[in-house]
Parts: C-alpha cells; structure tokens; sequence
C-alpha cells in the first residue's frame, strides 16, 4: 500500500514491524490480564509498552538506552491508530508510557499520525482478519458456509466455486484468504487516492492536521469490514474453545505476576536488581517489562517451573 501511495516504503515497514514489540504472551488475552494487575500503578498498554522498549528497556549503545529510531518512526509507533489526545483521540486517556516519554520528545498527540503510520494501522486490520478466518478454518472453528453467511466472504465464495467448482474445502479456504486481502488492499489504496486528493495536503505536516485518517477504507468496504468484525466475535473469539485457552492464558500471566510480585528473587538477576530496594511501582513495572517480553512458550515454561515442579521436571 505505501509503495502504491508512492510514501516512504522504509518508513511503513518499520512502523509494522515494531508496532507489536510491546506484545505480552498471548496476545490480548495476557495484555487484558496484565492490564488488571497493573491497575493500580499506571495500568499496561501494549502499543506504549513497544515504545518503552524501543526508547528504553533495549540497551545497545554506550551513549543512551532504546534503539536510534527517527522521531517519525516513534510517533508512527504511538499514534498509528490516530490521536491519543484532543477532540479525535478515540482513548479515554493517555497511557502511562507515552505520557512519559513525550515529556521528553513531543510526538504531538493531539494530532492524526503519518501516512506511512495510517498504512500500518489498516495492513493490521486487513491482516487481523484475514488470518483469523485462516485460523478459524484449520481449527474446525469456522466452517466455509457460515462464511456464505458473511457479505464480504459470501462474494468471494461465489466467485472461487464460479471458476473452480471440484475445489477442495482446503485451498478453497486458502483462496479466500488470498482473495479477501486482495480486495481489502485494494480498496484502501483506490479510496486514499480519493481522500488524499479531497484533502490536498502539501507537506507532512498538513496530513497530521488533517483532523481524519487518509488512508481508510471506502465506506461499503468499512460497512463489509464491520459486519466481518461483528461475525468473528461471535463466532471465533467468544467460541467456547477460544474463550477456554483465554482463561488458560489470564490465569498465567496473572499468577506470573502475583508470584513475581511477592517473590521478585524468582526473576532473573538482573530483572531482580531492577526492582529496586521497596518501590512498589518500580517493582510492578519492571515485572510487567519482564512478562510483556516472554514468548507463549517461555511463559508456559516459568509457570510449569514455579507452579507445577513435577510436569516441569518430567
């Protein structure tokens, strides 16, 4: 999409690529729990916790810590999912994290993100769900005719059978995919073009004061998107198999928590040192910088060590 838009290619991928770094294990079943434990010390968010890492918890250098990224890169990070303050933000309140570093550099909140940023916002969306129906599918979660149930994949559908009616439930699957990113992307370059020639911005600095996204889908793509959203929360994310592993993850990532909480020796040397000598905050911060960088597997693995010996050493 930035390549299509003609932006700055570099800058967009870097955006996507960091924008997760703030990531716990599992996803937004472990933020959400390590949300709730961080409550009373400035809560967890998982986009202000990517910037944290990358302005302060990576040390590479001698001379300062966080990785050397360019002011535009940052502010992509913070905002890619538009204001964070003003009469646009869409957030009830500024993370903890954000409000800090801005302090110090002023990644003006109050105003809409790049276009490089807006293009890795939507490639996440598009991503998102295309890759939920992908693993809907080859779970048995989902099944390809509650699809025919859906506007955007019942269309698809029509046309993959149209042209290849002996397809196999597999890769008819694999093509809807396929297909549902094409269309996506697609539309969103076509309508950018649109709204970035309504709006006629001259410089950078007028598509930040754009006061609205410019890069965004058409309104019957947004409509087909939603309705695609409603279909998948019903359907996938609060299925009954879904919401059993979700519960198996909260529970990790909080009793991690509560037990580095209260045992913060548990914790590698030098996340341990970290913790200061009685700082409450201190501490449950840098527990919740421990837990945001663990994999799924590493995380399975210190619970299995610290709640379960017996499965851990077998």
């Amino acid at each position: 999409m930035a390549r299509a838009l003609r932006l700055d290619e570099d800058l967009a991928e870097a955006i996507a690529l960091v924008h997760d770094f703030g990531h716990t294990p599992f996803g937004h079943a472990g933020e959400d729990a390590l949300n709730e434990r961080m409550k009373l010390y400035g809560g967890f968010d998982h986009n202000a916790q990517g910037l944290r890492i990358v302005t302060s918890l990576e040390h590479r250098y001698p001379k300062f810590n966080g990785l050397n990224l360019t002011w535009e890169t940052l502010e992509g990070l913070a905002k890619h999912n538009g204001p964070l303050a003003g009469p646009a933000a869409t957030n009830s309140s500024i993370p903890l994290a954000v409000a800090e570093y801005n302090k110090h550099q002023d990644l003006e909140l109050d105003r809409f993100a790049s276009l490089e940023a807006q293009c890795a916002a939507i490639a996440d969306d598009i991503a998102y769900n295309a890759h939920d129906i992908d693993d809907g599918l080859r779970a048995r979660l989902l099944s390809l005719k509650q699809l025919e149930d859906v506007e955007l994949t019942a269309g698809i559908l029509g046309s993959i059978k149209s042209e290849y009616p002996d397809l196999d439930k597999t890769r008819t699957g694999y093509e809807v995919v396929r297909r549902q990113i094409t269309l996506m992307v697609e539309d969103v370059i076509q309508h950018s073009f649109e709204l970035i020639a309504e709006a006629a911005p001259t410089s950078v600095d007028d598509v930040h004061a754009a006061g609205r996204q410019l890069v965004n889908f058409s309104s019957s793509m947004a409509a087909k998107e939603k309705h695609l959203k409603k279909f998948l929360y019903k359907n996938l994310y609060h299925h009954e198999y879904v919401w059993e592993r979700r519960r198996e993850a909260e529970k990790i990532v909080a009793n991690l928590f509560d037990f580095y909480f209260k045992t913060p020796q548990a914790m590698p040397d030098d996340w341990y040192q970290a913790t200061g000598d009685g700082d409450v905050t201190r501490r449950a911060r840098v527990i919740s910088d421990f837990l945001s960088g663990m994999t799924d597997n590493y995380a399975q693995r210190e619970y299995r060590r610290l709640f379960d010996r017996e499965t851990y050493l077998s």
